[in-house]
């Protein structure tokens, strides 16, 4: 069975990490939003790219789920005693991946073509594909004007409150190459649990991208368990949009969309809701705490569409 996830961001990493266990490379296929890249310190950052990345690799830091394990920080360090700016933390390691990826993409490069060098250097045997090659943004509207996303939600630690978004740049974007065939050659789409305003969100806006998606079977897994995000600001986004934050109002956010939906035991109240969407429903465990956590849901989840396609 061959699947396309759509991931960005920890929860995303993970569930991606856990279908790698299961399926072969040649049936998994990631598309990573790239909505969060932006330019720091002279270099080209990809967050949720290089998160994804790290995590396939077994590179990632398990405490924080971004991030390198066995990180050091002297670089941001002296950069910090010399006065430069030092709110976006880049540890020694990391460094050497933006470094690396600005040079390549001055050379000429694309973001493609260096994600996929990289993937093969660090033993990634599944394809990850960014969402596109051309820039585009994620920028937040708050109560203190439009921010950039990582000015938003590193800089200034989510504390705006939020009034809507929008994805500079992703009219005249081209889905990379290999994106929209892999949509079209999947047996199944899954959108993996990742924040569906500003990593799943900026992925389908990508021209040609969801129209794929809507002829497809496709799944999604509720970042949002009991009420609360797992990580990250989704839950705290949902509430400053005037909407009750729910596996519910994920659900509801992708209606037109998923067709099939995966929600936590402790959101088991929420089914016959969810399936008043017109989507069928599994009802699992989906919080991820360890490796295994990761393959018995992608298990869940792959077995739940392999009945669906």
């Amino acid at each position: 069975m061959k699947i396309t996830a759509l991931a960005g961001g920890v929860g995303g990493a993970k569930l991606a990490h856990g279908l790698a266990q299961i399926l072969p490379p040649e049936d998994l296929t990631i598309i990573v939003n790239t909505g969060d890249d932006f330019e720091h310190l002279g270099l080209y950052i990809c967050p949720d790219l290089d998160t994804v990345c790290y995590t396939l690799a077994g590179l990632a830091n398990p405490e924080t789920g971004w991030g390198r394990t066995g990180e050091t920080w002297q670089t941001i360090s002296n950069i910090e005693k010399l006065g430069g700016p030092s709110w976006f933390r880049l540890g020694d390691q990391d460094f050497a991946t933006h470094i690396e990826r600005m040079r390549r993409l001055k050379a000429g490069q694309s973001l493609s073509q260096v994600t996929r060098d990289f993937c093969k250097a660090w033993g990634i045997n599944h394809t990850v594909i960014p969402m596109s090659d051309n820039p585009v943004r994620t920028i937040v509207k708050t109560d203190q004007g439009e921010l950039a996303f990582q000015e938003y939600f590193v800089h200034q630690r989510c504390e705006p409150r939020v009034k809507a978004f929008r994805f500079d740049g992703v009219e005249e974007a081209k889905a990379a190459p290999g994106a929209r065939e892999a949509i079209q050659s999947a047996d199944a789409i899954i959108i993996c649990p990742s924040n569906p305003w500003v990593s799943i969100a900026p992925i389908l806006a990508v021209p040609g991208l969801r129209p794929e998606m809507e002829a497809k079977q496709v799944a999604a897994v509720s970042p949002i368990i009991g009420g609360r995000a797992v990580k990250g600001p989704a839950a705290k986004m949902f509430d400053e949009l005037g909407i009750q934050p729910s596996a519910l109002a994920v659900a509801e956010q992708y209606r037109g969309l998923v067709n099939y939906y995966v929600l936590d035991k402790i959101d088991s109240q929420l089914e016959a809701h969810v399936q008043r969407l017109s989507m069928r429903t599994l009802v699992t465990n989906t919080l991820m705490k360890t490796a295994d956590d990761r393959k018995r849901l992608a298990e869940d989840v792959l077995n739940f569409a392999g009945n669906i396609t």
